[in-house]
């Protein structure tokens, strides 16, 4: 009995180590089963997210393409519409730069939780703006059919900074996200292998533990099986990254194609623009040279015939001939100062003062039937400009005010003080102004004339009465002297016309010392010893011929760097008298290489165009423009010794 117990007893005890060890195995294949199925949770999670970030790193890089591609297309079509001036084609510019500004806001978007691509989105942001700003401009020239103004400016902001700083910052996000891709590929796959790895040890040491545990077999190979699944799904998002690799490779060709087409377009709009501009401004001056001409030519035949025959009316006709002499050369003045060609001489100028003095001008100029009224609330603020271009301004709107009220009414001038802030009008940046209006009672301009009011060869006067160029030739001169030009007109309540310049701080010696002195150039009232430099020989024929005309000795030479061997030929020398442009040196060049060996000697430049020399390399001596009358000529010869004089006291008193 007792050994029966005994057998029992180690029965149970055996049974009971059984069950404990089963549970036990039990137990710990349960464990290792939740762990296998944690980690596996955890690798397609952490998968599924490195995925949904390579996935989100393409889909900025497409945003970025596309957003490049849209700008690309609105530029090419801004070029479109500046070469056609076709308004379907400026309405193409418009719908293309607003799909690039829907892009932006979806890039945006997507960047929304990366501090650094926020950042730089901040720089494309402001770059895009800019950009925008600056295509409008231009699409709002060629809107205003200012076609030389919209070329000019398609052509200045094609290689703009604001377009550079948009390519370099679309090229920095493309490099950060293609760096950020191959970082989370490579986690990614450093996650799978890992997940592999933790899986077969796990499955392994289960299987030594609980070999005829069916249930741990399973989930051992359940677990086994949804791995497969996974690494199966890892292929698929593999090969949908290679296709989102080659879509991104075949907008790359395309975008490439587009900038191919993009040049091809600019160099079909340079052709464009070389041949409207010659067309337009051979036409425009042809009809207005040849009407002077004509007067110029038929009063010289008639002066010769009466000259011939003793008849009373020669000088008549000599004098309708040089009228039309001056007008060609005021027409050349204002096609200079159009095409920004023609070199300011600036000085200090107090606008109310200048106003005051020419008005004697104004009132032989615009007749008894214009009333001239002036209000000067200028603060005695001074602007630094031409004297003369600004004068030759006043003039011709006060011309244009007279032929608006039809040579009756009232004409106001009134100059002021007046702080802008930025863009405030057209393009002047914040500061202190001078304000120049100048204001009519005349029948003022519809909508569709203001539009095209700077238009060169543009104009309401019959034909005879105007070339088309005074308010280009003033809106290029207030543009060149860093100002604005304000119209404010409607029909049947007059016009007024409000020039911005900018305030000068600075003192304007050369504008002190005359005013001081209060002394005019005075006549030398003796001969002098003169050296004309001049490669045109009719021209330098007629300079020294009006030179001996007002009592001068005058000596020629027509090569500038044969100057220093004419010098010889006249050993008194007075004053220099030299063309600017030459071949092979300048009149300028010239005079500096002449250095001490003139010193003393007054100096006077002629010319006709300056082209883009700066007035400083004048240094403040006289320039006398071309064509010239001898008054000028003379005029012109006693400021320069004047000058020479007044430089020659400064020096003995320094």
């Amino acid at each position: 009995m007792s050994e029966s117990n005994t057998a029992l007893e180690r029965a149970v005890r055996a049974t009971n180590w059984r069950m404990a060890l089963l549970g036990a195995l039990a137990l710990l294949g349960i464990v290792v089963l939740a762990a296998v199925a944690v980690i596996q949770a955890r690798t397609d999670a952490e998968r599924d997210r490195a995925i949904a970030r390579q996935q989100h790193t393409f889909e900025v890089i497409m945003r970025v393409s596309q957003l490049s591609g849209a700008i690309l297309g609105a530029e090419a079509a801004l070029g479109r519409y500046v070469v056609s001036a076709d308004k379907n084609l400026g309405q193409q510019y418009s719908a293309q730069w607003g799909r690039a500004s829907e892009q932006l806001n979806r890039l945006r978007q997507l960047l929304a939780d990366n501090p650094a691509q926020q950042a730089r989105i901040v720089r494309l942001k402001q770059a895009f703006d800019a950009r925008g700003k600056e295509l409008d401009t231009t699409a709002l020239y060629s809107s205003y059919k200012r076609h030389s103004d919209a070329w000019g400016s398609y052509y200045q902001v094609r290689a703009s900074p604001a377009r550079s700083q948009l390519e370099s910052v679309l090229t920095e996000m493309v490099d950060a996200e293609r760096v950020t891709l191959r970082q989370r590929s490579q986690a990614a796959a450093d996650l799978v292998a890992n997940s592999g790895f933790a899986s077969r040890l796990l499955t392994g040491f289960g299987i030594l533990i609980v070999l005829g545990a069916v249930l741990l077999g399973w989930m051992a190979i359940e677990a086994q099986g949804e791995r497969a699944v996974a690494d199966a799904n890892a292929d698929a998002e593999r090969e949908r990254a290679e296709e989102l690799q080659e879509a991104v490779a075949e907008a790359t060709e395309q975008l490439r194609a587009e900038a191919s087409e993009r040049e091809a377009a600019q160099d079909q709009l340079r052709q464009a623009q070389k041949m409207e501009a010659v067309g337009q401004l051979t036409g425009g001056i042809a009809h207005d040279f040849n009407n002077m001409l004509a007067v110029v030519l038929g009063g010289l035949e008639l002066a010769k015939r009466h000259l011939h025959n003793r008849g009373p009316d020669a000088q008549k006709h000599i004098e309708n001939a040089m009228e039309g002499a001056n007008r060609a050369a005021a027409l050349t003045r204002r096609l200079l100062a159009f095409s920004r060609a023609e070199p300011l001489l600036p000085e200090a100028v107090e606008a109310g003062t200048l106003i005051e003095g020419m008005a004697d001008l104004l009132d032989r100029t615009l007749g008894d039937g214009i009333a001239v009224t002036t209000a000067d609330a200028g603060r005695h603020w001074r602007i630094w400009v031409d004297r003369h271009q600004l004068e030759n301004a006043l003039l011709n709107l006060a011309v244009n005010a007279r032929d608006a009220m039809e040579g009756q009414g009232t004409l106001s001038i009134n100059t002021g003080g007046i702080r802008l802030a930025d863009h405030q009008v057209g393009e002047c940046l914040a500061g202190d102004y001078v304000s120049i209006e100048v204001g009519d009672t005349g029948q003022g301009m519809t909508p569709e004339v203001l539009a095209r009011v700077f238009e060169p060869f543009f104009t309401t006067k019959p034909v005879g009465k105007g070339t088309g160029l005074g308010l280009s030739q003033i809106f290029g001169f207030v543009r060149q002297s860093g100002g604005e030009i304000g119209i404010d007109t409607a029909p049947g309540r007059g016009t007024r016309v409000t020039l911005y310049l900018p305030r000068h701080i600075g003192e304007g010696e050369a504008a002190e010392a005359s005013a001081e002195s209060g002394d005019a150039p005075a006549h030398i009232g003796r001969p002098l010893e003169i050296l004309v430099v001049e490669d045109d020989p009719r021209v330098l024929a007629a300079t020294l011929g009006a030179l001996k005309e007002l009592g001068h000795s005058a000596t020629g030479c027509d090569d500038p760097q044969a100057a220093p061997g004419a010098l010889a030929l006249v050993p008194g020398l007075d004053l220099i008298v030299s063309d600017v442009l030459m071949p092979g040196q300048t009149g300028p060049e010239m005079i500096a290489a002449l250095g001490d060996r003139i010193e003393g000697v007054a100096v006077l430049f002629v010319t006709g165009f300056a082209g883009e020399a700066d007035a400083g390399i004048f240094k403040g001596r006289t320039v006398l423009r071309k064509p010239f009358t001898i008054a000028g000529l003379e005029a012109a010869v006693n400021e320069a010794m004047a000058h020479e004089s007044r430089r020659a006291g400064r020096a003995a008193a320094e």
